[in-house]
């Protein structure tokens, strides 16, 4: 089995973060009609499968980044954390490129080339 590459996991990470906040925002509003205002759960209904497959994509995803780019171990917990509060994906995951967690070196690519070749 082949893996992806480390930039194109970063790639998928960083829309996972975005998609995720998105799927937040839509069950708050889902949560909003169904407890507030009382209208309908179907908001709930629909928005709450999508965000908890987006939940656990990021989870897989920040889980696979901190393998491939050697995380220190708080950054992939933070990374964790960030998926538990409503849009701090989109904050974990500016702040992770700023600093360099989001870039794909040439080493964390070698080492996911020798790792799929440990694999093969």
């Amino acid at each position: 089995m082949k893996l992806p590459s480390t930039s194109a996991v970063i790639r998928i990470f960083k829309i996972l973060a975005v998609a995720e906040a998105f799927s937040w925002a839509a069950l708050l509003i889902g949560m909003f009609l169904k407890w507030v205002l009382r209208i309908t759960e179907l908001g709930v209904e629909i928005a709450g499968p999508i965000h908890g497959a987006l939940f656990i994509a990021y989870g897989v995803a920040a889980l696979v980044l901190w393998r491939l780019q050697r995380w220190q171990f708080l950054v992939a917990l933070f990374a964790g954390l960030s998926a538990v509060l409503p849009f701090a994906t989109l904050v974990f995951e500016r702040w992770a490129a700023g600093r360099g967690y989001l870039t794909a070196s040439a080493e964390t690519s070698q080492a996911a080339d020798e790792l799929q070749e440990a694999r093969a």
